[in-house]
């Protein structure tokens, strides 16, 4: 980021705005059209962001900086997915709703030390496999709030903003430590919800008549092991700073060796194709140009946006990060919280700054999940449950169907417990 704020003109955001609607309303309304096109409406809004800020506020190296976290994104989504496709867990027969509560509660847990990326590529599809002979749109959503988001945010490793907040000072268990109530309330809370919702839908499904089973039960096992190797090689390099583009090389390195030493028959078995990776790199090119006004301009009157206190850096980080890119947003009101002061251990031995820090912290990796673009793996699911045949809600769908009345009175309870006061 540059050291003073860019002087942002309001109507450069409509290009983001543009590229939100056509997410949201092309696959719904123009299908056919959506799938052929998409790749031109993402990259021509994304040009004109690039052009704005080489041509006009003369600010190429902003443009690079952005480029680099592009990089560096898509290589961390892209080599988890690779690495992912290549181990493929075999589940036996169907899960009941407390089974699934339990398998969502331990990808939570595997979040915290994989990442949700990690996490989220590694369990999808044993998910969708568990859940086969009832699968519905829930299961995916429910995975997504869970396991893609709200599971990552006791450490560092979970999710960026997190990580970022580890570069800048803040004590690697810090998060776990002050803000594991917060994460134990809004699992739990979504755990329950989740489980009488499925419960409703296995009782519906025992009810319906059952097509004659032709395919084995199958049997507990875990094939391509030897893929933990090379995620162990990405989970490492996510620490590596300088030199410039060694992370990302490492990351695409582990991702090149577990492709070719992984047998044909495993990423069969998991239907991996490339399709669901190429959507995100073209979509997120799209989204990573056009947020930068939005980004910008957000760096510039945050200050501004009301008083700061931990509800305000709770609902501000959180309603932004459920659009925008998470770890930016994190860092803006980060730099908002801490003033003049650069030495947040200092900061945090004062209790009103480490509230503030809490609400930015589980801000930005709760409200990750309230849309599909909130957070990275949040598309990747999506694009792999399509992929493999389950019914996802759309983009509109998934946010008035499942994030208004399912995720927002748990981010309200949240709220309500910890930050109001």
């Amino acid at each position: 980021m540059p050291d003073a704020p860019l002087q942002i003109s309001p109507w450069m955001m409509l290009p983001f705005g543009l590229l939100l609607a056509a997410i949201a309303l092309g696959p719904l309304r123009f299908g056919q059209w959506w799938l052929r096109h998409y790749p031109k409406v993402a990259g021509g809004l994304g040009a004109v962001a690039i052009a704005y800020y080489l041509f006009t506020l003369h600010a190429p190296q902003r443009v690079l900086d952005t480029a680099h976290e592009y990089v560096s994104f898509i290589a961390l989504i892209g080599s988890l997915y690779v690495v992912a496709g290549g181990i493929h867990l075999g589940v036996k027969g169907e899960s009941t709703p407390a089974g699934n509560a339990l398998f969502l509660l331990l990808g939570a847990l595997l979040a915290n030390a994989l990442g949700t990326t990690g996490a989220s590529m590694l369990l999808i599809r044993p998910w969708l496999a568990l859940n086969r002979r009832r699968l519905a749109a829930h299961h995916i959503v429910f995975f997504i709030f869970i396991v893609a988001n709200v599971g990552g945010g006791l450490t560092p490793i979970g999710d960026p903003p997190l990580f970022l907040g580890y570069l800048k000072g803040v004590p690697f268990w810090w998060v776990a430590k002050t803000c594991w109530p917060i994460w134990f309330v809004a699992t739990g809370l979504l755990l329950a919800i989740f489980h009488e919702i499925d419960r409703r839908n296995h009782l519906r499904a025992a009810n319906e008549p059952r097509a004659q089973q032709t395919e084995p039960p199958g049997q507990w096992r875990c094939e391509g092991a030897h893929n933990a190797l090379f995620l162990a090689v990405i989970l490492g390099a996510i620490f590596i700073e300088k030199p410039l583009f060694l992370r990302e090389g490492l990351m695409v390195g582990a991702a090149l060796g577990s492709y070719f030493t992984t047998r044909k028959s495993i990423h069969e078995a998991n239907g991996f194709t490339f399709h669901p990776l190429c959507e995100v790199v073209i979509l997120f090119l799209g989204i990573f140009a056009t947020m930068m006004p939005a980004l910008d301009w957000l760096q510039a009157n945050a200050a501004r946006l009301g008083t700061t206190s931990p509800a305000f850096f709770y609902w501000a980080t959180g309603t932004l990060s459920s659009v925008l890119d998470n770890a930016p947003t994190y860092l803006c009101f980060l730099s908002v919280a801490t003033g003049q002061s650069g030495d947040i251990s200092s900061l945090l031995l004062i209790p009103s700054f480490a509230a503030d820090l809490a609400a930015i912290s589980v801000g930005a990796v709760f409200f990750g999940a309230a849309t599909y673009i909130g957070n990275g793996p949040n598309f990747m699911v999506k694009a792999i449950a399509d992929q493999q045949g389950a019914k996802t809600p759309s983009f509109l769908g998934y946010i008035f169907r499942y994030t208004l009345p399912c995720l927002l009175p748990v981010l309200v309870a949240v709220w309500w417990i910890f930050f109001r006061r």
